[in-house]
């Protein structure tokens, strides 16, 4: 009998309506923060759009470095759907109820999006690899049947590290705890929901930050020393300056992705409370919007040849009118 309910409780926990407080602590500012959370969410969907307009409709765009950046604008314009209507939500109607499977779907998409961007990050990194190592076989080596199938890898590699994630949350117990304090809902944040050890949801979730995001940085890392080292090796200096000038947008998009994602990853399994969760929390949702805004302008300030395009789009525009 005590079986019997045991089961029926699960069960029906599942069901429930969850609720996202959103900031701990930082509630009377929801509305104050969510006005540059709102912005920037206007502006990466509007600058990955118009990014992906201007490398689809010129035909100068389409070179291997441009399709990976529409992949990176494409991943970008999800990254920032997936959480931050709801965020908003939360921050203007204290709309925070999410039902189980909901909350599931949110946190796989989450990471599923982050893992392919790694990804897509590395490809561009091997991209700049082979345009500054091998400029005579680049089109050679980096063809259009090449691309596609390193994105369908991206694809495919974050679907199996993710996937695993969905079982690892429904095989637990949960006994009736049913607040997040979080405004999205993210793996660790629902395993700790658990009555039950989530030392494998623990274990899992390190496996796959070191053997799928952290090699992804090392590759990068060992792709830009290579890079380096062939620069160094050019007599020219204006064409050392123009080599390494074609890998600075690159560089800060990196620097932009991975940093605050690795804070918010050992701060949310190391940092007990030395890090106020208010602090964490606010990080963790500016990291889904920022980036996203702000990689499209770097590629747009940096790239002459984006700048040009949208030179053509806006005087075009002019002239109809």
């Amino acid at each position: 009998m005590t079986t019997f309910s045991t089961t029926l409780n699960h069960t029906s926990l599942r069901d429930i309506w969850y609720t996202m407080i959103g900031i701990p602590g930082l509630e009377d500012a929801h509305m104050w923060i969510s006005i540059p959370i709102c912005s920037m969410y206007i502006v990466a969907i509007t600058g990955n759009a118009l990014l992906l307009f201007l490398i689809s409709t010129e035909r100068s765009l389409h070179e291997p470095m441009y399709l990976f950046l529409s992949m990176l604008a494409l991943a970008d314009i999800f990254l920032s759907t997936a959480t931050t209507p709801k965020m908003l939500a939360i921050f203007w109607f204290q709309a925070g109820g999410i039902s189980f499977a909901s909350c599931v779907s949110q946190m796989f998409f989450l990471h599923f999006i982050f893992v392919a961007e790694s990804a897509i990050l590395l490809a561009m990194a091997f991209d700049r690899y082979v345009a500054i190592c091998y400029p005579l076989r680049y089109t050679n080596i980096l063809t259009p049947s090449v691309i596609i199938k390193m994105g369908i890898a991206s694809m495919t590699r974050s679907f199996f590290i993710c996937f695993p994630l969905i079982f690892l949350v429904y095989r637990l117990t949960y006994c009736g705890r049913n607040i997040i304090r979080h405004s999205y809902c993210e793996h660790m944040g629902i395993a700790r929901l658990a009555c039950d050890s989530i030392k494998v949801n623990i274990y899992y979730g390190v496996i796959v930050a070191l053997f799928s995001t952290c090699l992804d940085v090392v590759l990068i890392i060992v792709s830009y020393i290579l890079i380096l080292c062939a620069v160094f090796r050019i007599p020219s200096r204006d064409a050392r300056l123009k080599a390494l000038g074609t890998c600075g947008s690159h560089v800060c998009v990196i620097l932009l992705f991975y940093t605050p994602a690795f804070f918010s990853f050992f701060a949310h399994r190391f940092g007990g409370h030395s890090i106020p969760l208010h602090v964490h929390i606010l990080l963790a949702n500016l990291y889904v919007v920022v980036p996203p805004t702000v990689n499209p302008i770097i590629y747009g300030v940096k790239t002459k040849q984006i700048q040009e395009r949208v030179m053509q789009v806006f005087s075009l525009g002019k002239t109809f009118r």
